[in-house]
């Protein structure tokens, strides 16, 4: 068993050895801990690669317990978002056009008056995601770095819902990624957002 960033502190080691019963699954393993409360978002690995809670453990198999990640250029955030630190994450001497987009809150929608948005988000696994799409787009498009920031919570009309930034040599290269960095984001990234408006309230969903 290895722990991490504040699980490791929490259990005062790195490294534990478990011993389960016959027939254990990745799910048997925090009670046995003895650590209180699972955190919201914890996420585990078994052998190096993700793995959901039902997964059949082996003798021998090494678990990892990933607590949710927080800041870094892919974040979920309840605070208002910041712009400049967006910009900043990406900066490199390499490039030569820094591309930015801000998603706000906007009062209506679909001919309904809103009143604020709900973002409720899969922490952990929708960082992961963020990077992966980062890294995808890094290549594809050959820039140089990637910040995606997106807020959870109650978000009030008018507020940045998501900030992008990206950085790349050249500035066609910085936009096309940036447009397909927001794209890709509404299909694939595990978000859902709640319009509450004047007389009810509709989840939304990916791809909004």
């Amino acid at each position: 068993m290895r722990l991490f960033a504040g699980l490791r502190e929490r259990a005062g080691t790195e490294v534990r050895e478990l011993e389960l019963p016959k027939g254990a699954a990745l799910a048997d393993v925090w009670p046995v801990l003895g650590l209180g409360e699972e955190p919201q978002g914890l996420l585990y690995a078994v052998n190096r690669e993700y793995a959901a809670r039902d997964r059949p453990l082996a003798d021998g198999d090494e678990v990892a317990l990933i607590p949710p990640v927080s800041g870094g250029a892919f974040r979920l955030s309840e605070e208002p978002l910041d712009l400049e630190a967006a910009v900043a994450e990406v900066a490199d001497e390499r490039a030569g056009a820094v591309a930015t987009f801000v998603g706000t809150t906007r009062s209506e929608s679909r001919g309904r008056s809103v009143l604020y948005l709900e973002y409720e988000a899969y922490e952990g696994m929708a960082e992961k995601v963020m990077e992966e799409l980062a890294a995808e787009l890094e290549q594809k498009h050959e820039v140089t770095a990637v910040a995606i920031h997106h807020r959870t919570g109650r978000v009030e009309i008018g507020d940045r819902s998501v900030v992008i930034a990206v950085s790349a040599p050249h500035r066609r290269a910085a936009l096309a990624a940036c447009a397909e960095a927001i794209d890709r984001l509404k299909e694939t990234v595990p978000l859902w957002k709640k319009e509450v408006y004047e007389g009810g309230e509709e989840w939304i969903g990916r791809g909004s």
